[in-house]
């Protein structure tokens, strides 16, 4: 059978048979890739470990004619050993590789952008960022802003979605101050609002922006309460643009991580 060869971050697996499983990839330059690993659930598996979800490889894979075989794996980056160490970590990878899964929705199809994001989420979610530890819900949410923007699907933050009107996070400011609905888009004004929008501090909206631009610097010093409303904010975004619901959401653990990420690794 013809092979080919590229890297991937390794998005979920499920059973097949009695020692297989299928294993999804979000490829460097073949997008996303479903290919059986036989054998990886035996105890003798060599390899077995390197197909967790989260973890960076380096693939060889086999032609099939329904499904891709692979053929040899070796691991680049085992970011699920780390992330394993942290319930709020763990549960926060658990999100972003289900995010992309969803949307990158065509297999074979190049996603270079998408697989670039999340490969730095879950580096910065193991290793911290540029500018220091920050929390692995902090980390999940400027991924998803992010990833879903770059599906186009960017809120509007500093104009109402709906009627262009500019807008300031300050009550008295232009468009009458702003208003955030998932359903319209972001940002919205007074006149364009519709029921069951919620209205943002202004920390929470220019944490919102660092996040989508990924200034990181932006972000020191905000407090839980911030971080809080923004996570929900961005919770409720990407739960109304992707089409099913992420299962792993509701078991994202949002609470302060117990001892602080250390960057001396």
């Amino acid at each position: 059978m013809p092979t080919y060869r590229d890297q991937a971050v390794v998005l979920r697996a499920v059973k097949l048979g009695e020692a297989d499983r299928i294993v999804t990839f979000l490829t460097r330059s073949n997008g996303k890739v479903r290919a059986v690993a036989k054998g990886v659930r035996r105890t003798s598996s060599k390899i077995g470990g390197r197909l967790e979800p989260c973890n960076h490889v380096d693939v060889q894979f086999a032609r099939g004619r329904t499904l891709d075989v692979v053929a040899q794996v070796e691991t680049l980056h085992s970011y699920a050993a780390p992330l394993a160490g942290s319930y709020q970590r763990f549960t926060a990878g658990e999100v972003m590789v289900e995010t992309a899964d969803k949307l990158v929705t065509e297999e074979g199809a190049p996603a270079l952008r998408q697989y670039r994001l999340l490969l730095g989420a879950l580096r910065t979610l193991g290793e911290g960022t540029p500018a220091g530890p920050r929390p692995p819900t902090m980390v999940l949410d400027s991924y998803l802003l992010r990833a879903l923007a770059t599906a186009g699907y960017a809120p509007q933050l500093d104009a109402c979605a709906r009627c262009g009107t500019p807008l300031s996070p300050q009550p008295g400011g232009g468009g009458g101050g702003a208003w955030f609905s998932p359903a319209s888009g972001g940002a919205v004004c007074l006149a364009c609002r519709p029921g069951g929008a919620a209205r943002p501090s202004p920390a929470a909206w220019g944490l919102l922006g660092a996040l989508l631009t990924g200034d990181w610097a932006a972000t020191a010093g905000v407090d839980e309460a911030t971080s809080q409303e923004v996570s929900g904010l961005v919770a409720a975004f990407a739960t109304w643009h992707l089409e099913h619901a992420l299962r792993s959401l509701p078991l994202l653990d949002r609470s302060a991580e117990a001892e602080p990420l250390s960057t001396d690794r």
